[in-house]
C-alpha cells in the first residue's frame, strides 16, 4: 500500500500553517476572498489610464508632442509598454472579481462580455495605434513598421493575458456551495480543487491551500477534481474532463 503523500498546507483565511496537533495539522489557509466591487473599480481605473497612454503613444506618433530628451519611436514604445502594463493589471483585477462575484448564465450575451471585458479593453487600447499607424502618410517607414510591430505584439499579449480560460458562473458557483459544506484544497497551479487532501492528482505537490469552496473559487479554482466528485459521490458541481492528470 503507497504511504500517503504528507502536505505542506496553508489555510485561505490567515495565510499561515496550522501548527503540528491541531484539528488540520501542517495546512496553510487560504487568503479573503476579498472585495468584488473594489476590484473591478480598481480595473476600470486602469484601464482608462491604459486609454490614456494609447492616446498619448499617438500623439508622439503624428507628432503633436515631444519630449526632446527622448527619441520618438522610444517615446510611443515607452508608452505602448506602459498601456500593456495597465490592460493586464486591470484584467486579473476584473478575473479575480469575477471569480469572487461570478456573473449569471442566464443573459447568454452579458456573461460573455462579462468575463471578456479584458480582451475587449485589449482590443480597444491597440488596434486603433495600429490602424492610425498603417494608415498614417507623414510617419516615416522605420518608426511606422517597428511602432506597428511592437502594439501588435502588446495586442496579442494583453488578449492572451486578459483572456479567462476558465470562467464560472454564478450557478456554477451556487451549486458547488451547497453541494460542498467541507473545506476544499488546492495546489499553486491548476484550476481545479478537491474535497480530499489524500487525491491522486495531488501527489507530485508539497504545498497545499484549504479552505472554502468560495475561497477556491476566487483563487481561480473554479472546478471541482473528478476523481474526489465521484469519490463523494457528488452530482450538480461542475468537473473538468481534462483533470485526470496528475498536473492538478
Amino acid at each position: 500500500m503507497a504511504e500517503k503523500k504528507q502536505h505542506n498546507i496553508v489555510s485561505a483565511s490567515s495565510g499561515q500553517n496550522v501548527a503540528a496537533g491541531s484539528l488540520k495539522p501542517n495546512l496553510v489557509q487560504a487568503k479573503p476572498v476579498g472585495n468584488a466591487a473594489g476590484l473591478r473599480a480598481g480595473a476600470i481605473c486602469l484601464w482608462v489610464v491604459a486609454l490614456a497612454f494609447e492616446v498619448l503613444a499617438l500623439l508622439v506618433l503624428i507628432g503633436k508632442i515631444n519630449l526632446n530628451f527622448i527619441p520618438s519611436l522610444w517615446q510611443i514604445i515607452i508608452f505602448l509598454v506602459l498601456d500593456l502594463a495597465c490592460v493586464i493589471i486591470g484584467s486579473q483585477l476584473w478575473k479575480k472579481a469575477n471569480h469572487i462575484k461570478p456573473a449569471s448564465e442566464k443573459n447568454k450575451a452579458l456573461f460573455w462580455l462579462w468575463n471578456n471585458m479584458g480582451v475587449i479593453v485589449a482590443a480597444v487600447a491597440f488596434i486603433p495605434f495600429v490602424i492610425i499607424a498603417l494608415t498614417n502618410k507623414d510617419v516615416d517607414k522605420k518608426t511606422k513598421t517597428i511602432a506597428t510591430v511592437v502594439a501588435i505584439i502588446a495586442l496579442l499579449i494583453g488578449g492572451a493575458a486578459s483572456f479567462d480560460y476558465n470562467p464560472v458562473s454564478a450557478e456554477q458557483q451556487q451549486a458547488a456551495i451547497e453541494a460542498i459544506s467541507t473545506d476544499v484544497y488546492w495546489a499553486p497551479f491548476g484550476k481545479v480543487y478537491h474535497t480530499h487532501e489524500d487525491c491522486g492528482h495531488l501527489n507530485h505537490t508539497d504545498t497545499l491551500t484549504y479552505g472554502t469552496v468560495e475561497e477556491a473559487i476566487a483563487a481561480g479554482r473554479t472546478r471541482l477534481c473528478s476523481a474526489c466528485a465521484a469519490k463523494d459521490s457528488i452530482t450538480g458541481v461542475v468537473t473538468d474532463g481534462a483533470d485526470t492528470s496528475a498536473a492538478e
